[in-house]
């Protein structure tokens, strides 16, 4: 079974296009979405969460207390490290376990931070999907609500789009001018035949 990392900067259309290759029947694993789950769920990991942050890192209902953790993290590098340190290796070992109860050629994995933290070095192949900036601050703004001006710091804090494209295996473009389906459809065909 093949392993497809997906990934793309915020706004760029990832989510979509990986709802496009599920329509298709491949399972998509959502490494931010597990993340979150993980954090709720595998005493472990909330334990070396307490531990790093304090017992304020969860309500008293067993919630993460995304605040109180956001204001910590997105202030201080060395601290988002810590938790991206204690986070992603959780997340691997569950998507090699999730990989295991899947029975098709290749599944995909998305993920926010694919190079970011070298975990696309263990999939077969990786896919950026990319967008124009602009479109890509309009598809945010959109969505979540917020300025311009937050859009962009977000940006200027991922990895810039070229150094993503010089890891990737495959770009799929998401502008006016490309049709997405097709370019799914051909990287579709395309693993399907190098898994056989």
């Amino acid at each position: 079974m093949l392993k497809i990392g997906i990934t793309g900067g915020i706004g760029s259309g990832k989510t979509t296009v990986s709802k496009i290759f599920n329509i298709l029947g491949v399972p998509v694993y959502n490494a931010d979405t597990q993340a979150q789950k993980l954090m709720i769920t595998e005493p472990l990991l909330i334990g070396e969460i307490k531990n790093a942050f304090g017992e304020n890192a969860y309500l008293e209902t067993g919630a993460l207390n995304r605040k109180y953790i956001s204001d910590i993290v997105f202030n201080d590098t060395n601290q988002l490290k810590v938790l991206n340190n204690i986070v992603h290796p959780a997340v691997f070992n569950n998507f090699f376990e999730w990989c295991n109860l899947q029975n098709t050629p290749y599944v995909l994995k998305e993920a926010a931070l694919l190079f970011e933290t070298n975990f696309y070095k263990n999939n077969n192949y990786n896919i950026l999907v990319s967008a124009p900036l602009q479109m890509r601050i309009l598809n945010v703004i959109k969505r979540d609500n917020v300025s311009p001006q937050k859009v962009q710091s977000i940006i200027n804090k991922q990895m810039p789009e070229e150094n993503k494209e010089l890891l990737a295996n495959f770009v799929i473009h998401n502008n006016e001018e490309s049709f997405l389906i097709n370019q799914v459809l051909k990287l579709h065909t395309h693993f399907i035949s190098i898994a056989k």
